[in-house]
């Protein structure tokens, strides 16, 4: 037997068991900056309108380290994230166009360039938001609707953080200035069906890079409403 023959049925080289999580450390890292950046340019400026218009650079940063750490990206995957995108998009329209599902609102600029009222990103936020609502209650020791039930109240969770500095920095607005109940009550029942489609839809759901992504997203929401109280 050839000695090219002999080493067919060797095992690969195994990959540095460190190099995942260099990645993992990079990526958060860069995340960090950015949000930190934001965090202090919108806090601090005399001219947050200067930091404001990366708002849809850094959603779309955010959504690529993300799901470049989602190792099975097969069909399934890709029909859950454009149907996700497609749903969360047509729903804003619904939303904005009837004021039944949410309440009276309109979009600002802030979001960048908009179709039917309604900014094109708005289907990416939703999809970021429902895939790591879906991936962190994927911890939870418990059946798939009540899975699926934590998972909208992490939704509904975020919302709650993001609504004053969303109404501060023309994300979007709401009539007379009141953010009403049903917004949330929308939040909720639009949440729990993506993550209803979200568990029965089969493909890998783990990413190390969700936990760091859901939280920085939640501290820079929570902590920036606080300041401008």
């Amino acid at each position: 037997m050839s000695a090219s023959e002999s080493t067919q049925h060797l095992p690969a080289p195994p990959v540095a068991p460190d190099t995942s999580q260099r990645r993992l450390r990079v990526a958060q890292g860069i995340l960090l900056l950015f949000h930190v950046t934001g965090f202090l340019g919108l806090a601090f400026s005399k001219d947050p309108a200067f930091y404001l218009q990366f708002v849809p650079l850094n959603l779309l940063l955010t959504a690529v380290l993300l799901f470049a750490f989602q190792r099975d990206r097969g069909f399934a995957f890709i029909g859950f994230c454009i149907t996700t995108m497609a749903v969360g998009f047509f729903v804003e329209v619904v939303g904005i166009e009837t004021g039944k599902l949410f309440g009276q609102y309109s979009y600002g600029a802030t979001l960048g360039p908009k179709w039917l009222n309604v900014p094109l990103l708005i289907g990416l936020n939703w999809l970021m938001l429902t895939y790591m609502a879906g991936v962190l209650a994927r911890y939870l020791p418990v059946g798939g609707f009540l899975r699926a039930v934590a998972a909208a109240l992490l939704l509904v969770g975020m919302d709650i953080c993001l609504e004053p500095v969303a109404v501060q920095y023309d994300f979007w607005a709401w009539a007379y200035d009141v953010i009403p109940l049903q917004n949330f009550k929308g939040w909720f029942a639009v949440s729990l069906i993506l993550q209803v489609y979200f568990n029965r839809t089969d493909f890998e759901k783990r990413n190390p890079l969700v936990p760091f992504v859901y939280l920085l997203q939640l501290l820079f929401f929570f902590g920036l409403g606080w300041f401008i109280r």
